[in-house]
């Protein structure tokens, strides 16, 4: 026990990772709504397409870590195109997923058109339209959008939502049908803006919101029942003119409380300019003795500790990075998700891998289609860290295949930085690795 805490503490001393770097950095992301399923974090966020100016969001996607700093891209699990009655070819804002009874249930709203729910056997998906129509929708105003669900411990599900104001409905059993009406709240929280997030922790109700527009923070009230009273509380995050909008996320993962939310910290690194393509970002955030919340700094202000180190000497898919600044990562296929877009002098980085002492002596990697004199260089700690190996993978492979080299010094716990080399963009698309010892 002794030495497995003691591995933990010198992976999170040498593997923390910085909030200032969103947890996505291949695609813009959005209105985070993570949810906790079989001791794994499914962080489902919304998707700002690269060319945005305004609000250009047409589909859903899904992330996934077991130690809250290096994530698996597995692209989108639902678009606007998953609601046959939609006559919409923008607006996939924010959703959130729950689980019941071993069914997940994802409700999305479609700007202008109601919340609509997508069932699903997995959370990986797909979902699909149970119902096929809104599961609400108030015709007379475009209040209807970021739905935020949660289960009392009585079983009865509540469904909120709502900009300007605040709006609950009793949920049936079935997760798709609702009892009794509509319900706008009388007593919103003053600084209410939307986005709600609404859970409970130790006996209290909470319910999170993006707050003060603008710019937005993130504030919070509580209630000793789900419908209400809610009384205001303050700011888990304070707004600031670093990031124009806030949408909040809340879970509880192995023993910390984190909260996620948005801001334009990947927008900043190519631009100045103000254009609706945001990024998700996280901190551990903190409960007082009495169920309020302490606040937390802004994003760049926090520092992730890693919550175990990084198995290398399994199949990892090549899309599971804590930083991959450049790179991009499409689907092929039903299934398989790659990274590509790969330019010389790029790298994708894992953090906290623990080759143990015995250390890892093989790489293989799964690639397709590299350019000839292209190269994958394995390094230690950081990009001009101690090489450890180089990769050259099989050329001009129009199917995937296998390549390997020999590693040497790999041994402890460091962070794993694969630099590419080549002589043009675009080197190849990337599947998978894995490691032997």
């Amino acid at each position: 026990m002794k030495k497995l805490l003691s591995a933990a503490l010198a992976c999170a001393a040498i593997a923390g990772a910085t909030a200032q770097r969103p947890v996505v950095q291949t695609k813009y992301t959005a209105d985070p709504a993570p949810m906790v399923y079989n001791d794994t974090v499914f962080l489902y966020t919304t998707h700002d397409e690269d060319d945005a100016e305004g609000f250009k969001m047409l589909d859903w996607l899904l992330y996934t870590s077991t130690d809250m700093v290096n994530w698996q891209d597995h692209g989108a699990v639902a678009s606007l195109k998953s609601f046959k009655w939609n006559p919409r070819d923008n607006g996939a804002w924010a959703e959130q997923v729950v689980e019941r009874n071993g069914k997940f249930y994802m409700y999305c709203p479609i700007h202008g058109n109601g919340i609509g729910v997508l069932t699903a056997d997995t959370p990986y998906g797909p979902f699909t339209d149970p119902i096929g129509r809104p599961l609400v929708w108030q015709r007379e105003h475009w209040d209807d959008i970021d739905p935020t669900v949660f289960i009392d411990d009585d079983g009865q599900a509540y469904m909120y939502w709502g900009n300007p104001n605040v709006y609950y409905v009793r949920l049936n059993d079935d997760m798709i049908s609702t009892s009794g009406d509509i319900v706008k709240l009388a007593d919103r929280p003053p600084h209410y803006q939307e986005g709600p997030w609404c859970y409970k922790r130790n006996g209290h109700y909470y319910m999170a919101f993006a707050s003060t527009c603008c710019p937005e923070g993130i504030g919070y009230a509580m209630s000793s029942t789900p419908t209400g009273p809610w009384v205001e509380k303050g700011y888990i995050m304070r707004p600031t003119p670093r990031s124009n909008g806030n949408h909040p996320g809340i879970i509880d993962y192995k023993g910390k409380s984190y909260v996620f939310g948005l801001n334009y910290e990947l927008l900043r690194l190519e631009m100045p300019d103000h254009k609706e393509r945001r990024s998700v970002g996280v901190a551990e955030m903190h409960y007082n003795p009495d169920g309020t919340i302490a606040e937390v700094p802004y994003w760049d202000e926090n520092t992730v500790q890693q919550v175990h180190c990084f198995n290398p000497f399994r199949n990892v898919e090549a899309e599971t990075m804590a930083w991959g600044y450049g790179l991009k990562t499409a689907r092929i296929g039903d299934t398989r998700i790659v990274v590509c877009d790969i330019d010389p002098g790029e790298t994708l980085t894992i953090r906290g891998v623990d080759f143990g002492k015995k250390g890892a002596e093989r790489f293989f990697a799964s690639t397709r289609r590299a350019r000839p004199g292209t190269a994958i260089e394995i390094h230690l700690d950081s990009a001009d860290g101690p090489l450890a190996g180089t990769l050259h993978p099989v050329a001009d492979s129009s199917g995937f295949a296998e390549s390997h080299c020999n590693l040497k010094g790999a041994r402890g716990i460091h962070d794993l930085v694969f630099v590419f080399r080549g002589e043009a963009p675009d080197l190849m698309e990337w599947d998978s690795w894995r490691m032997q010892q």
